[in-house]
């Protein structure tokens, strides 16, 4: 399966990655989508909070700061290794588990108030599995909270057949950004290159193109109602120490979507 590969990746790439936003690297994340999520997510206090796709743990440690009951799954081993090792330090109280988002065997039904996955679902090739198990887990009236790379806007990775899925063109003439993409209604597997400077080593990821549809439907299949909608936008200040995000104030980079668990009919 495309998921225990893509567990692989991650599983190599994670002393990288937990250096990257534990260093305070990941400017999009701290200046851009990080903040419109938390803006939506609200409250937190006392909720019991899955973290689906937590990574290293830090958006779990976030939510534990703010008082949430915070268990957090993924499917990589190293990256879950690397989450503990903090929680034995910091003592937030935090339940790591490796778990396969497409089913969660390791979680009851109906259990938590709030499900959050930021910047991952794009990474899980059985995206409608997934979403089905958070349906499952989430108590109902609860709340699904969960931000993707803008579907209609990616760009800079390359398909199995070598293609660009979508570019940037910068018209000195009318000093604005222009995007192109010929691939948007095609369902894509991408590979991403991570090889900022900023980063220890440089890694390659997997992830999966689909339509807002492809989304929307999913959701909707599994009694996931969209309530809203946030397209976040970098501020003034990210755009002055980060020059590269002021495309991003014209097209956006990111979408952060919240979607309630409805009562059977």
């Amino acid at each position: 399966m495309a998921d225990d590969k893509i567990s692989k990746e991650w599983d190599k790439a994670s002393g990288s990655w937990a250096d990257y936003v534990r260093g305070g690297k990941d400017f999009y994340r701290n200046e851009m989508h990080g903040k419109a999520f938390f803006r939506l997510l609200g409250k937190v206090h006392g909720k019991r909070v899955l973290d689906l796709a937590c990574g290293e743990g830090y958006n779990s440690r976030l939510l534990a700061r703010r008082g949430a009951c915070v268990a957090a799954v993924d499917f990589s081993e190293k990256m879950i290794e690397l989450a503990k090792h903090l929680e034995q330090k910091e003592k937030l109280g935090i339940n790591y588990l490796v778990s396969d988002a497409t089913n969660l065997k390791e979680l009851s039904s109906n259990q938590f108030d709030i499900v959050c996955c930021l910047m991952a679902l794009m990474d899980i090739e059985c995206y409608q599995k997934a979403i089905c198990s958070v349906a499952r887990v989430l108590k109902e009236g609860g709340r699904f909270i969960f931000s993707i790379t803008h579907p209609c806007f990616e760009y800079g990775d390359i398909t199995a057949d070598g293609r660009k899925i979508g570019d940037w063109k910068y018209d000195e003439a009318d000093d604005k950004w222009i995007y192109e993409s010929s691939t948007y209604f095609e369902n894509l597997e991408l590979k991403d290159y991570w090889n900022m400077e900023r980063l220890l080593k440089p890694f390659v990821t997997s992830s999966f193109h689909r339509t807002l549809s492809d989304y929307s439907q999913a959701l909707f299949k599994s009694k996931l109602l969209i309530q809203r909608l946030i397209e976040p936008k970098p501020t003034a200040k990210a755009i002055l120490e980060h020059p590269g995000m002021r495309k991003h104030s014209v097209i956006p980079h990111s979408l952060v979507i919240e979607a309630i668990k409805m009562k059977p009919k």
